[in-house]
């Protein structure tokens, strides 16, 4: 890459030195010999992935002044909590795919995954613990980590609430992402801030720009399948469809349709059809009414409003990572 070439999002992720040590250090706690739970454990968190909620954590500490040094560790703990919910997801939702290759469970059983799992979320306490802050900041950071591990599974139960119904008012749908996957984001972003030192102004503005991030990361999840392929993004297409999931373009899509269309949305996800049968069912109602580029355009207004929150924190290598993250969000294929 030479000087003065434009940059994208993605080469700025993934040329970042923060990246690379945070690899480097799962490497390191996850050794190939181990006994099998660390094994279970390295298959799940060496998987192909960017690393965005760790990364998002050192970058933010690094952009209130903070040392990256003292929270590299700590950092490690939003991904062990991500993962644990993949695994555990996989297992309720019965993928067999997860980042272009078998689950958890599809490739060590369902008992092992919910083990692995459980494991994963217990390690996080241990690794927040080696944070080179402050007692005072570390337990800020506990309590902001744990809070939202919390919120997560709220999330998941909502979302189980919501099955089959395609009519689900976009408020409902909001407060799932903002509980299920923004809850990663903002205690990535709000455990940095506390513990790379941040005021309370900085500390609000980096929770409200990741609460932006994460809810625009749910809606370009939910859009994936209509607008990816299924090689490239490593799950299958038709899994939502198949687990009777309004996802974000469906909502968007029912509250653009008429009664006809409204009637053949709730046809594709009563359990009726086959997954394949429900999805394609879906994708022609949806890129008929154009729901697919509208439901595009609201995720884009989110990350509009996140690069507003991020406007308050100071000018760094770290701020920019961060707006790269965000970009990156909605402008990604897995």
């Amino acid at each position: 890459m030479t000087a003065g070439t434009p940059v994208s999002p993605a080469e700025l992720l993934a040329s970042s030195a923060i990246a690379a040590e945070l690899r480097a250090e799962l490497e390191r706690r996850w050794p190939a010999e181990a006994d099998h739970l660390d094994e279970v454990s390295r298959y799940a968190l060496l998987a192909p992935g960017k690393l965005l909620r760790p990364v998002m954590l050192v970058a933010t500490a690094e952009a209130v002044g903070g040392d990256r040094a003292e929270v590299l560790a700590p950092a490690l703990s939003v991904e062990y909590l991500h993962v644990a919910s993949l695994v555990h997801d996989d297992i309720i939702d019965g993928d067999e795919l997860r980042r272009g290759r078998p689950s958890v469970p599809a490739r060590y059983g369902v008992p092992d995954a919910i083990v692995t799992g459980d494991a994963l979320i217990l390690s996080l306490f241990a690794t927040l613990a080696e944070s080179g802050s402050t007692a005072d900041r570390v337990l800020a950071a506990v309590r902001a980590v744990a809070e939202a591990g919390v919120d997560l599974c709220r999330g998941q139960t909502l979302e189980a609430e919501l099955l089959r119904d395609a009519s689900c008012p976009p408020e409902r749908y909001r407060r799932m992402a903002a509980l299920k996957t923004g809850a990663l984001f903002r205690a990535a972003c709000r455990a940095g801030a506390l513990l790379g030192g941040g005021t309370s102004e900085q500390v609000a503005a980096a929770t409200g720009f990741a609460e932006r991030v994460g809810a625009a990361f749910q809606m370009r999840d939910d859009l994936l399948p209509y607008l990816a392929d299924e090689s490239v993004t490593g799950k299958g297409a038709s899994s939502d469809a198949g687990n009777m999931r309004p996802t974000f373009p469906v909502i968007v899509g029912y509250g653009m349709a008429g009664a006809a269309d409204r009637a053949l949305l709730a046809d594709a996800l009563s359990g009726d059809r086959s997954p394949a049968e429900s999805f394609a069912l879906l994708r022609e109602v949806l890129e008929r009414l154009g729901a697919l580029r509208r439901a595009t355009e609201l995720a884009a207004d989110e990350i509009r409003l996140a690069h507003e929150e991020l406007a308050a924190l100071p000018d760094s290598e770290g701020t920019r990572l961060l707006a790269a993250v965000a970009t990156l969000a909605i402008d990604r294929d897995r």
